[in-house]
């Protein structure tokens, strides 16, 4: 897939270009809604999380780049200090979505080196 903006490749199904962070128009990308026939529902990620997933799970929710999420999550738990507690709630109540297989195909040739 290449960015809309700057020309790049980036991953197939990419939301946001990884160069510049343009938001992508995802093409043949079946729809939450689509697939199990009602409207989208909050769940933790199963794929795209460093502690829970809960917010990657936000981020897809609101169709937003998951590294700003994360940024402002950040500065709640710095600022305010309950954003810990409801991310342990959000943790513990949020239901786990299920893995989504995605087939990516090699960008180009792989180069390996051998002793010299």
């Amino acid at each position: 897939m290449v960015c809309n903006s700057c020309q790049r490749n980036i991953a197939d199904g990419s939301r946001f270009c990884y160069n510049c962070g343009a938001r992508q128009v995802v093409t043949g990308a079946p729809d939450v809604a689509a697939v199990t026939g009602g409207p989208k529902r909050l769940m933790r990620s199963s794929t795209d999380k460093k502690l829970g997933g809960v917010c990657a799970g936000l981020a897809e929710y609101f169709d937003m780049d998951v590294t700003l999420v994360r940024v402002l999550w950040l500065l709640v738990v710095l600022c305010g200090g309950t954003g810990i507690l409801l991310y342990v709630i959000l943790w513990l109540v949020l239901p786990l979505a299920p893995p989504q297989v995605a087939v990516t195909q090699p960008q180009g040739p792989i180069v390996t080196q051998t002793g010299s």
